[in-house]
């Protein structure tokens, strides 16, 4: 390539491959402010639409894994985009070759929420609620947790975006739904939570609340810049979640749940603790464990406090528990 067609590449828009949800364009739009900061180019959002975001089928039966990131990936290999951000929980495990994952930006909160009619909570709601989730990680969990109040509740299947869920409990179709925090903090109705759901109670999805930025393995220099929106203690942390969840050979479909925190005495960081959950839909069957050790060091590291947990949980029994295996 000559100086000439380098310094065209330079100055034309980097372009950011998305979904064209509200949520993912909010989320986008945060990090190309960022990235427009940071290289002083202009960004420009290309939609992606994925298979996942037009299949109505539950994410189970099409087999959750990769559904909303396969389009973004295939456009990024083919160069019709140069980077593309992904809501972490929605990444397979295995990381191709050919994808570079650049930054994992800091995290936002990664629990749950509560959207109840009427102000409620999950301890308020009237025996038999029905309460929407497309999660089989949520239902086992929450039915887990009904059972334990002495309640019955119905867990209802749904899919959509964040407006259509919450929508469900407008129109009066169900009592609440169940989402993540994450989400309803970027596109600005937060307020609307009617409780947050603590981990000890409901453990979120490996990954959940964090981004991913990708980029292909041969733009090196791209990818380097991308480099500088890395949070080290979040991506320490979604990397021991997400090798705890390849151990488990589930994917990110199946009723697994896991959260890495960091343990601080004072302002310094001495431990992490890492909790994993995994559970039969109805909540009658549960695996919960949890380790706590140093700060991983490094990536082996990391993933080696992963399998650790996985493999306590695995002979706990968790292989029986899980609908969906991963290929």
């Amino acid at each position: 390539m000559n100086d000439t067609s380098t310094t065209a590449a330079a100055g034309r828009p980097l372009r950011l491959g998305t979904r064209r949800s509200r949520l993912a364009m909010a989320q986008s739009g945060m990090v190309a402010d960022a990235v427009r900061e940071l290289t002083g180019r202009p960004v420009e959002l290309v939609e992606i639409t994925t298979y996942g975001d037009v299949s109505r089928e539950a994410l189970a039966q099409i087999g959750g894994t990769g559904v909303f990131v396969s389009a973004l990936r295939d456009a990024l290999l083919a160069g019709e985009i140069d980077f593309a951000v992904h809501s972490l929980k929605d990444l397979p495990t295995t990381q191709p070759d050919d994808l570079t994952l650049a930054a994992i930006p800091l995290r936002e909160d990664p629990r749950d929420v509560l959207v109840a009619r009427d102000g409620l909570t999950f301890e308020t709601l009237p025996e038999g609620a029905r309460i929407g989730t497309g999660s089989p990680r949520r239902m086992a969990q929450l039915n887990a947790w009904a059972r334990a109040l002495g309640r019955r509740i119905e867990t209802v299947p749904i899919r959509g975006n964040i407006d259509t869920r919450i929508g469900f409990v407008a129109k009066g179709e169900l009592d609440a739904v169940v989402l993540a925090a994450a989400g309803l903090n970027r596109i600005g109705r937060i307020g609307e939570a009617t409780q947050f759901l603590e981990p000890d109670t409901v453990l979120p999805a490996p990954g959940q609340g964090a981004l991913a930025i990708e980029c292909a393995s041969t733009n090196a220099p791209l990818a380097a810049a991308l480099a500088e929106l890395d949070d080290p203690h979040t991506r320490a942390a979604v990397t021991v979640e997400r090798s705890l969840l390849a151990a488990l050979e589930a994917g990110c479909s199946a009723p697994v749940g896991a959260l890495a925190d960091l343990q601080a005495s004072g302002q310094v960081v001495t431990e992490m603790r890492l909790r994993g959950v995994v559970g039969t839909t109805d909540g009658k069957t549960l695996v919960q464990l949890s380790t706590t050790g140093p700060v991983p060091a490094s990536e082996e590291d990391a993933l080696a406090l992963g399998r650790e947990l996985a493999a306590e949980m695995l002979a706990k029994g968790a292989a029986g528990l899980m609908g969906e295996r991963a290929h």
